[in-house]
């Protein structure tokens, strides 16, 4: 990987005279891209997300750089070109910062949404601090369970009484989500994992290239939920996929978290468990290229979903696999949000002050796991198929405290606006963040979860 340079992140690009931006070196190389490419994506103008002692705003432009750049690869190969082809590419830092604090910047109909329930947050242990998460009813209810408190007040009190890894593990236990917070950096881990042989899928040369969506005629099977796996499929909606989501009925959505990442995509219901609804599952899988799933390791293989089992059943297909704790270690199958790994894996603690732990500037973990996932998908196609990829944000947290070489001050006077949107949709009237990948924009807003056939257009 691209080594530190003076602390700017910047390194000469073998011979074609322009600097190549470190974080983006590092990820394009894990992802196992052509080294000549790694100097073709630069940054403009302001950028935010600088706030904090860990280099955020790189992370972020580095992974949506590289999705840029494998977008621009795959349109070079559906051409009939190659990496020699792709032509040099500029990425607005705004609209990446712009886009990664998304749910912030979301009305819907006019309205701000909720981006964390009053149970989630830190909370004061005996012996140290706690991050729960209860956005979600189920979770919620499995923490006041445990607690037995129901109100903000009563919550920290039951907290204050109890040491944090005995919260952590009860809630856990549970049903809930709690995390101690944790004062080291966790172990490293891998930012992507690549296996497969490659070069089985159906031949993308079938339909024509279209420089701005070079995903014409794909088809994606999403089985995530909230936001990174989101965030990947609905930047390959951006590109010209048919993206179809699939959710079982017994475990809703919220909706204000559809209405921001349901963006090039449709959304259907299947109960896997019933014949019926598994057999038009199974006529879906068939024809897809892709499978992107965002669930933890082992979930899905009692349906017989597991990675290797989907390429042992369609050689040709990419399997793009995200989860929180990384697939292996004791919480590999342990259930996990951006929140909480920053708790877990140390960045909290880094973030906060002799009062409080604190908080990466956006969920960072979370989108830039997204953007990179996507970026993995394109580059996986582009090479043939056939191929299994595993992301976590606990990876991508790895990489954002070791690795990412910070790149200096950012362009000052940054705003939002230019890259806020407003489009129609299911919920009514959205204010949205455009995506940052320039070039292209969404052809709808999402429609309501759940409401889709379970078919390809």
């Amino acid at each position: 990987m691209t080594s530190r340079d003076g602390g700017t992140g910047q390194a000469r690009n073998g011979g074609t005279g322009q600097a190549r931006d470190g974080g983006t070196g590092q990820a394009w190389a894990a992802l196992g891209g052509p080294e000549e490419l790694a100097g073709r994506v630069g940054y403009r103008g302001p950028g935010g997300l600088a706030d904090g002692p860990l280099p955020v705003r790189e992370l972020a432009r580095a992974t949506v750089g590289v999705c840029a750049l494998a977008a621009a690869e795959l349109a070079a190969v559906r051409s009939g070109g190659g990496a020699q082809d792709v032509a040099p590419l500029l990425v607005d830092e705004g609209a990446v910062a712009t886009a990664f604090v998304s749910e912030r910047h979301l009305l819907v109909d006019g309205r701000a949404p909720v981006s964390f329930a009053p149970l989630s947050g830190f909370w004061r242990a005996a012996d140290g601090w706690v991050r729960t998460h209860a956005n979600y009813p189920h979770h919620e209810s499995a923490l006041v369970r445990v607690l037995g408190a129901g109100t903000r007040e009563g919550v920290a009190a039951a907290i204050a009484r109890r040491r944090a890894a005995d919260v952590q593990e009860e809630v856990y236990a549970a049903g809930g989500l709690a995390v101690a917070v944790a004062q080291e950096y966790g172990p490293p881990q891998p930012l992507v994992e690549r296996t497969g042989p490659g070069g089985r899928g159906r031949p993308l040369g079938e339909v024509a290239a279209d420089t701005a969506r070079p995903l014409a005629g794909v088809r994606v099977l999403d089985l995530t939920r909230v936001i990174a796996g989101p965030v990947a499929t609905r930047t390959l909606g951006l590109l010209g996929v048919d993206v179809l989501r699939i959710d079982s009925p017994g475990l809703p959505e919220s909706d204000d978290a559809y209405a921001d990442t349901g963006f090039g995509k449709r959304s259907a219901l299947l109960d896997l468990g019933q014949a019926g609804d598994r057999a038009v599952f199974d006529g879906l899988l068939a024809r897809a290229d892709v499978v992107v799933t965002g669930y933890r390791p082992g979930a899905l293989e009692r349906f017989g979903l597991a990675a290797d089992e989907l390429l042992a059943r369609r050689p040709g297909l990419v399997v793009a696999e995200l989860c929180a704790w990384g697939p292996r270690g004791p919480w590999a199958g342990r259930r996990g949000f951006d929140s909480l790994v920053q708790a877990g894996y140390g960045i909290s603690a880094a973030c906060g002050d002799e009062h409080a732990p604190g908080v990466l500037p956006a969920q960072a973990l979370d989108h830039g796991t997204g953007y990179l996932a996507a970026a993995g998908v394109l580059r996986a196609l582009a090479e043939g198929g056939g191929q299994a990829l595993r992301f976590s944000l606990a990876g991508t947290a790895s990489w954002l405290v070791r690795e990412v070489p910070a790149a200096g001050a950012a362009v000052p006077g940054y705003a939002p606006e230019p890259w806020l949107r407003e489009t129609t949709s299911g919920y009514g009237p959205l204010r949205h963040a455009a995506s940052p990948l320039g070039g292209a924009t969404w052809d709808r807003g999402p429609s309501r979860w759940g409401t889709d056939r379970a078919a390809w257009l």
